[in-house]
């Protein structure tokens, strides 16, 4: 099964000019979502991981389901003012503006392993901001995991270059 074809492409969505892959299409087949998540865990079976931190709000989706099949636990990264205790933030660019995420600050114990996981890697700038949240936190990022990469926009390159281990299952020319 190629996991890129159940990856549905849409058009001209959010805006004129963009190519949307949306992994909605994935996650409803059962055989497909199943193989997707095994993929992620996959290259970090055997590794210490104690956490995966899964930005909002698709990451969610396939974090959880990652976490469970590692056993270890689940943070969500979120937009501001979605979590209900103390937390730490960070902004960061987008290619439209800045925006921000956060973590509860009692998320991540010094020392953690963590894995961060998300539907989609384009520019990096998110993937970027959590992690720095995770290492502001005294955790370790082990890896960055994505079902999709967008080559053309940069961003593995960019958690590369700072050291960061990227695992994607498909990669889209584009965006």
């Amino acid at each position: 099964m190629d996991l890129k074809d159940k990856i549905r492409s849409i058009p001209d969505y959010p805006k004129p000019g963009i190519m949307f892959r949306d992994v909605t299409t994935l996650w409803q087949d059962a055989r497909g979502f199943r193989k997707a998540v095994d993929e992620l865990v996959q290259p970090y079976a055997g590794q210490r991981i104690d956490k995966v931190a899964a930005i909002e709000a698709r990451g969610f989706i396939l974090g959880g389901a990652v976490a469970h099949q590692l056993s270890v636990g689940f943070v969500p990264v979120r937009k501001p003012g979605k979590l209900p205790a103390a937390t730490i933030g960070v902004d960061y660019d987008l290619e439209y503006g800045r925006d921000r995420l956060e973590i509860h600050v009692d998320a991540i114990g010094r020392g953690e392993n963590v894995l961060v996981v998300d539907d989609l890697i384009a520019t990096g700038g998110t993937a970027l901001a959590a992690i720095h949240l995770v290492e502001a936190m005294g955790g370790k990022v082990v890896g960055c995991s994505f079902v999709v990469d967008l080559p053309v926009l940069g961003g593995r390159g960019r958690l590369e270059a700072a050291g960061h281990t990227v695992t994607s299952l498909v990669d889209f020319p584009g965006h």
